[in-house]
């Protein structure tokens, strides 16, 4: 067991390493998504809400291009404008013409008013006069006096009970520009109102229009942020009320302000200057946050997991660098077998048992014939090659019961427990045999040895120095006796 200050030094050098690993992972994920977060304001207020609304506004004029270009081919339809110099005979041709144009264009309305007699013509009829005094005809005379070729507006349209109509109205000339009257057709307000829905939908923002005094005049379906709706005054609103009363009118550009609930929002405006309206692009900053703030929690975790992990490895080597402490003071280095003060702990166990319960234990000592000739022919790489592929020829021939080590030099000793006489004599031979027949090899080279064993079996009162003695008199005498032999007490073996 390491000793309590080493114990106490690694748990500092734990406690040490974990306070610095969170700390820093801490710091790095909040100065990232504090970071991500101004980035992501600054995204908002200068790219996204800006491009998102020009997107729409876009889309908005793409989608008034095909009622545009229908209303412009009427004011220059030949059949129209000569309809119209042939003093407007047979009234239902042209009627029947305006219905024909909103069954096959899926308008919600058509429309043409003569200059000459002032009658308004529709799908369904002669619908009225225009007058000059009239609030509902304002439309036509503004579009006379006007320079502009057409004008887009929304009004009532009182061919559709007053329901409320964007309008294309389109000034209708003769070959010398003089003036007409005017054609046009008409999109109900319900078919603009889709069209906010899909880019909602499609942008996942709010968008809503307003008149120059801040006047709801078209949302999506569900009304607009904070509950605004059609007729609704943004000055009026409680979440709007407070940036609303910084702009006497509403002001192109981007804007940001709190709602009721603490949280901030970015509101883009942009003049449409066809229809004179504002158009009003609303994100909430908690929206756009919360993928960052989930990255954020990820990181936490992740942090920790690695944080952990550190620990465990740390934990891990440190202890493994005990071990190999531990493991450096009882096996050798080499051969990975146990060393001699190893060895002295095994066999003194195994003597004691052996005598306490009366069973054989014999030793061996085993020594390489001529190493010292290899390391000096083939250098000290080589000699300590073969050493590591014997030690593996050794734990081959041996039971996990039986004591192995490795003695010294090119020496080794083993304890065969539970064995006596012939049979001690036959694993003797066994590794005697397979070490002659083994060819060693080192860097491509083949390289043979053989060994030469002395044997010796424990016997009445002795100790394990006695034994061993015995065992390396028997040793010597093999190795007098030419080698490449096991020599024992009354048993001997030598190659042929």
């Amino acid at each position: 067991m390491p000793p309590r200050s080493a114990l106490f030094s690694q748990r500092s050098l734990i406690l040490a390493l974990l306070v610095l690993l969170t700390c820093g992972f801490l710091a790095t994920s909040l100065l990232s998504y504090l970071a991500s977060r101004s980035t992501i304001r600054d995204s908002i207020i200068n790219t996204e809400l800006p491009l998102t609304s020009n997107t729409v506004y876009s889309e908005i004029q793409k989608d008034l291009i095909r009622p545009v270009l229908m209303a412009s081919m009427m004011a220059q339809d030949t059949f129209v404008r000569d309809w119209l110099l042939a003093g407007e005979q047979d009234p239902t041709r042209m009627t029947r013409y305006l219905g024909e144009i909103v069954a096959r264009q899926g308008t919600f309305t058509a429309f043409l008013v003569s200059e000459a007699s002032r009658t308004y013509y529709q799908a369904k009829g002669v619908l009225k006069k225009v007058e000059g005094g009239n609030w509902r005809d304002a439309w036509y005379f503004r579009l006379h006096d006007g320079a502009a070729p057409y004008e887009i507006n929304v009004d009532v349209d009182m061919a559709n009970q007053d329901a409320l109509t964007l309008f294309i109205n389109y000034r209708v000339l003769d070959d010398d520009q003089r003036f007409l009257g005017a054609a046009g057709v008409g999109l109900s307000v319900n078919t603009v109102v889709e069209l906010i829905d899909e880019y909602q939908h499609r942008y996942q923002r709010s968008v809503f229009f307003t008149d120059a005094q801040g006047k709801v005049l078209l949302t999506g379906s569900d009304g607009g942020p904070h509950g605004l709706r059609v007729g609704d005054r943004m000055a009026d609103n409680t979440a709007l009320g407070s940036m609303a009363g910084r702009m006497q009118a509403p002001s192109a550009g981007s804007h940001s302000y709190e709602d009721a609930d603490g949280h901030s929002h970015y509101l883009n405006v942009r003049l449409i200057p066809e229809l004179n309206w504002y158009l009003m692009v609303d994100k909430r900053e908690t929206g756009a946050l919360d993928r960052i703030r989930e990255s954020l929690y990820i990181n936490l975790l992740i942090c920790a997991m690695i944080t952990l992990v550190v620990l465990l490895l740390l934990n891990a080597m440190i202890k493994r660098h005990q071990d190999n402490t531990e493991a450096l003071a009882t096996l050798d280095s080499l051969t990975g077998l146990p060393n001699r003060r190893s060895f002295d702990l095994l066999a003194e166990r195994a003597l004691q048992q052996a005598q306490r319960e009366q069973t054989a234990l014999v030793a061996l000592l085993i020594d390489l014939d001529h190493f010292k000739v290899l390391n000096d022919t083939h250098g000290h790489l080589a000699g300590d090659e073969v050493l590591r592929q014997f030690a593996l020829v050794l734990q081959g021939s041996l039971r996990q019961t039986d004591i192995l080590c490795r003695w010294g030099g090119e020496e080794f000793i083993v304890l065969l427990r539970g064995v006596e006489g012939e049979a001690a004599l036959h694993v003797a031979d066994k590794i005697r045999l397979r070490a002659e027949q083994l060819v060693f090899s080192f860097e491509g080279k083949p390289l043979r040895l053989t060994t030469s064993i002395g044997m010796s079996g424990l016997q009445p009162g002795d100790d394990l120095q006695a034994l061993l003695a015995r065992a390396d008199n028997a040793l010597y005498r093999a190795k007098q006796g030419g080698r490449n032999r096991v020599c024992g007490e009354r048993l001997e073996t030598a190659h042929d």
